[in-house]
Parts: structure tokens; sequence; C-alpha cells
């Protein structure tokens, strides 16, 4: 299997996991140099864009697992984003599937992004992957537009091609607003989080590595679109009380109505991750779990205790 953007947060997991279930691996990096999965071939990719050469990268592979992306950013410095991430994430992918059915390749896994179906939900409603999709800002419209280039190269090659959408990733060596939250809570710092009622799905890195391979090898999941979450929707407030628990830092919470979080986060310019905190996005993953007998092999209890249990480890 070649894994792309294994370096990364998931990929380094991923990896891992392959060549513990005994799977032969490419790993596709930048830097190989700073690669420490043991059992892994590596192979040096530049950047990933509509003329990248992937011909020895590609020999001798049956599957793709591609993770590599330009990623959401809060504060995105290119003149033009979309197609900044558009020539990555767009014309990248596709290159990379053309490439590859043209080497050989069986299966092609893609891991696009829960933000294709949208930015929340409200209610009672979850997300699907029978969803009319509804992307919000440009890392979301590439990665539609991407799944939508991937089914054209299969329907004119016979790639087969699958596509997961993962909602907020979490575990060892996480970043974004959830180390931030391990940050906070580490110090003990007051939060005035204590009457948030969102409900949020999540999925931990050791589920999202299982899907994966899941997806790579089962022979129903070719042509399918997939969401997955650990099963478990928890509250921005539960959530930090069950981190602070595995962290050995009890959350302290105390209330605020979200009114006035909400108009603190416009104010110091910083309303989307106000906004995250305070939304609910519940995702359906009803589907893989029929069609392909998935069950998470770890729970949200589990996730949050092992990534606050490496945060302790750390310092």
């Amino acid at each position: 299997m070649l894994v792309t953007g294994a370096s990364g947060f998931v990929g380094r997991t991923l990896c891992a996991e392959l060549v513990r279930r005994g799977h032969s691996v490419r790993a596709a990096l930048r830097t190989p140099d700073n690669f420490d999965i043991a059992g892994c071939e590596t192979i040096r990719i530049s950047e990933i864009d509509s003329h990248t050469d992937w011909n020895h990268a590609l020999h001798g592979v049956t599957t793709v697992i591609h993770l590599a992306a330009r990623v959401h950013v809060m504060r995105d410095d290119a003149s033009d984003p979309l197609e900044e991430f558009r020539r990555v994430n767009v014309a990248g992918t596709e290159h990379l599937a053309r490439s590859a059915a043209m080497s050989g390749v069986k299966r092609f896994v893609y891991v696009s992004s829960i933000k294709v179906n949208g930015e929340e939900t409200s209610g009672e409603k979850v997300f699907t992957e029978a969803d009319v999709p509804s992307p919000q800002d440009p890392y979301g419209v590439s990665k539609w537009e991407a799944e939508q280039a991937l089914h054209r190269v299969s329907q004119e090659t016979g790639l087969e091609v699958v596509i997961v959408r993962p909602p907020l990733v979490y575990g060892p060596g996480v970043k974004g607003n959830f180390a931030q939250m391990l940050k906070v809570l580490s110090k003990n710092i007051p939060l005035p989080l204590a009457s948030i009622n969102n409900l949020r799905s999540l999925v931990y890195v050791g589920n999202l590595a299982d899907v994966l391979i899941l997806c790579a090898m089962h022979p129903a999941a070719a042509g399918q679109t997939y969401l997955l979450s650990d099963g478990e929707d928890v509250s921005t407030s539960e959530l930090l009380r069950q981190l602070g628990a595995a962290l050995g830092h009890p959350a302290r919470l105390f209330s605020c109505p979200p009114v006035i979080l909400s108009l603190s986060g416009r104010l110091i310019g910083k309303s989307d991750q106000i906004g995250r905190l305070l939304g609910s996005l519940r995702v359906d993953s009803g589907k893989i779990r029929r069609e392909l007998s998935w069950n998470p092999p770890y729970t949200l209890g589990e996730g949050l205790k092992n990534t606050g249990a490496l945060v302790c480890v750390l310092g």
C-alpha cells in the first residue's frame, strides 16, 4: 500500500497499524529523514499538484490511501485560498488517481472531510451520506470537488474509489483547537463553558486508521462514501471534563451565556473557534457499520484517556 501524508498526525498512526497487521507499506513523504515508523519503505515526494511524478512511488502498489492535502487553516495568507486548495486537493488528487490507474493500482481510498456535508447540525439533524453536499469554506469546497474528480476517474478507468469523511480527529499528537484545550486544562485555567449543551461527533485516530484499512480491503467498500465517528456524541463541557480526568487536572468550568461567548469571539477575531466550541456537529456512522460490519476498536473514553495519557508522559 502507498500512504500519502504519512508523516502527519493520522499518517503515522495508519502506517504503524498497517505494519503491525503485516502489510507492505510505502510512505510518501516530503522529508523521509524525519520518519521513524519501523518497517515502512519511504519515498520522497515533493509538492503535490497536477505535475507530481508518482511513477516510482506507485511501482508495485495495489492500493493507495491518500491523506496528503492542503489543510484548513485559521488565517490563510494565500492571495486566492480557493485556487490554492484546488491546486493541491483537487488537481493534485485527480492527477495521483489517474497515475495510480495507469500503474495498475486497484483501489484508491480518499480521506475527505465532514466539511463536505456542512459546518454544523442543529436540533435532531445528523449528517449522513445521503445529504446534499454543502461545503462552506474553500477547504470544504476543494474536498467536495476532489470527490467528484475521483468519481470521474473511477468511471473512466475502473479504479475502485472509496471516500471517507471524518469529523474532528483526535488522539496523541493532535493539533489545533483540541491541542489548545489540552494545554489550557493542563494549566488549570478556568473556562466559561459549563453550560454548553451542544453535541459533537469525534473520531479517535486509532478508529480512523482501522476504518481506512477496512476500506482498503473490503470488497463491498468499492465505490462507496462513508461517514464515521466513535459513536458517542459529546458536549464541549463533557469533553473537557473527560479530558481533564484523563490529564489528572479536573476541568475548572463555570457558566457564561453562549451569546456572550459568541460576542467575545467576534470581538477578538476568533468567531470560528468559538463557534466550534458552542455549535453541534453530529454524524451518523450507521452505513459503514451495516455495510462493512465495522465497530470502533476504541470507545470515546478510551481514546480520550490515550490522548491525555501521552500529554502527561510528555509533561
